[in-house]
């Protein structure tokens, strides 16, 4: 039981709050993913288009208040902002249940939209506030890690629930949502760093706020441009793939959720090991190889003539993910002054608000007229250049390390 003791010691208490939260919301929302897109497909009688776009709300509202979000936590708060998040999905979920109209579908997306901006901004800025540098991308992984452990077994039980009765799984994710703010309101402590809540009490109203110019920051609103294709490839995995798939399987939802559960088990299996490894080489070279086997999947989900290739498309899919999502962030990390944390997390965020606004629509546009091996190939393309360029952001954000590095060296070889 030592090494177990050795775990918990090893992470901060709002960590452990953090993943077990993770863990159990992302397993309700896993059982809901694979079949939302069709499930608001066949309540709008078919119209992809419209279906796409309801869907796209939820990003669209997020995009939007996502631009106010960040400063929010820098001005009140990690804890606020996160209880208040997870209230409002857990009521916009609750409300999927007597949802009967378009209208109805809507309200409720962008209600889910706003708390999912609140939360992420605020989440990935207390990871930042308790974390120290050098073990940041170990905790993003292990929060992803975590993320996948619901994704191993939501989407299998999701779709055999649906077949019962598609309202236990809005119940539950309600549920799950509502428990994890309790477990917040516990457990975990307000980290807005002390001399930032001091800097805010002392300032004027009008000086509390710093407004965080583009070209004061150029390289955080680069580097969330550059990320643009990674969310995209997402946003038509949700969306597009499954009426991909639906041209070439009978039984597509469940070849749907079946490569979904490969990704969760994977990511479950290799994460942290993964993680570890990665920290050998520079984050650049490892977000650069992430975008590679992104640029592979676009192709392979485009143009994979069988399940096989299919499961070979998503392991490498999954090895991008676990790639980018923790070098990225901690990249993210290193580049944010500490009176900007939240807001340059929420400039990051804006690339899956973008994307999931306008990536639904667009894929299914591109699905109806162009077909969608082509569209995926497209978006492989986009992938391999957005790549290159986001290896030169990476670089220019990680040299703030350098100094640190260089101020280590010379008390190892002392103490040599």
């Amino acid at each position: 039981m030592l090494w177990l003791q050795n775990i918990i010691a090893r992470y901060d208490t709002a960590i452990w709050i953090r993943v077990i939260g993770t863990i159990l919301t992302t397993f309700a929302g896993f059982m809901l993913r694979p079949f939302l897109a069709i499930y608001l497909y066949n309540k709008l009688e078919g119209d992809l288009l419209l279906s796409a776009v309801v869907v796209g709300l939820q990003p669209l509202t997020g995009m939007i208040s996502g631009l106010f979000s960040g400063g929010l936590s820098d001005r009140y708060g990690r804890k606020p902002m996160m209880i208040a998040a997870l209230l409002i999905e857990s009521v916009s979920m609750l409300g999927y249940l007597w949802a009967d109209s378009l209208y109805s579908f809507a309200l409720l997306t962008v209600l889910n939209g706003i708390g999912a901006s609140l939360f992420w901004p605020a989440a990935s800025a207390q990871v930042t506030d308790v974390v120290p540098e050098e073990r940041r991308s170990e905790v993003f992984a292990l929060l992803h890690t975590a993320l996948n452990i619901g994704a191993a077994a939501g989407p299998l039980i999701g779709v055999a629930i649906y077949r019962i009765n598609p309202d236990i799984v809005f119940a539950f994710c309600s549920y799950a949502l509502f428990l994890y703010c309790l477990l917040i309101i516990w457990k975990v402590p307000e980290t807005l760093p002390h001399a930032s809540r001091d800097a805010k009490a002392a300032a004027s109203p009008k000086e509390r706020q710093p407004k965080l110019a583009l070209r004061e920051h150029p390289t955080i609103f680069l580097i969330t441009l550059a990320a643009i294709p990674v969310s995209l490839l997402y946003s038509q995995v949700e969306v597009i793939l499954p009426q991909q798939l639906k041209t070439r399987f009978a039984d597509f939802l469940t070849v749907y959720a079946t490569l979904l559960t490969i990704n969760g088990i994977l990511v479950v299996s290799c994460q942290m090991l993964l993680a570890r490894f990665a920290e050998r080489f520079a984050a650049q070279k490892v977000i650069l190889l992430a975008y590679a086997f992104f640029a592979c999947v676009g192709f392979g989900y485009g143009w994979a003539p069988s399940f096989l290739l299919l499961v070979v498309t998503e392991a490498i899919f999954t090895c991008g993910e676990m790639l980018y999502g923790p070098q990225i962030q901690k990249a993210v990390s290193v580049l944010a002054p500490p009176e900007y944390r939240g807001r340059y997390f929420s400039i990051f965020g804006a690339n899956w608000g973008i994307t999931g606004t306008f990536g639904p629509p667009l894929g299914a546009f591109a699905f109806t007229h162009i077909g969608g091996s082509y569209w995926f190939s497209v978006v492989g393309l986009l992938l391999f250049f957005a790549g290159l360029f986001q290896y030169r952001l990476v670089s220019i954000a990680m040299r703030r390390e350098q100094p640190l590095q260089g101020e280590a060296q010379p008390a190892e070889t002392s103490a040599v």
